[in-house]
């Protein structure tokens, strides 16, 4: 029987799967991203000030200089939402 290797990458993936099934199932407004590497990503669709206080959120919870953390991309909707990806790594070790 061969084993599958597991890489941080392999588990982040994996990982990363199961908490987008769960969130699509909880109807969250927030989707998983995943593009194959190791950061966990979500992407946000707001209003403004609730785009702000979010990412500002993932700052203070992810510090960037353990997790890495960044805005990713970001764009103004026609309906005057922000669409926005925050990326991380999903530990600090």
């Amino acid at each position: 029987m061969a084993r599958t290797p597991r890489t941080p990458a392999d588990l982040a993936r994996r990982f990363g799967a199961r908490a987008a099934e769960r969130a699509g199932e909880r109807g969250e407004g927030a989707a998983i991203v995943s593009h194959g590497d190791a950061f966990a990503r979500q992407t946000y669709r707001l209003p403004r000030d609730q785009a702000r206080e979010t990412a500002r959120d993932w700052f203070a919870r992810y510090p960037k200089a353990a997790y890495m953390t960044r805005v990713e991309s970001w764009r103004v909707l026609d309906d005057g939402l922000i669409e926005f990806t925050m990326r991380r790594l999903p530990t600090a070790d």
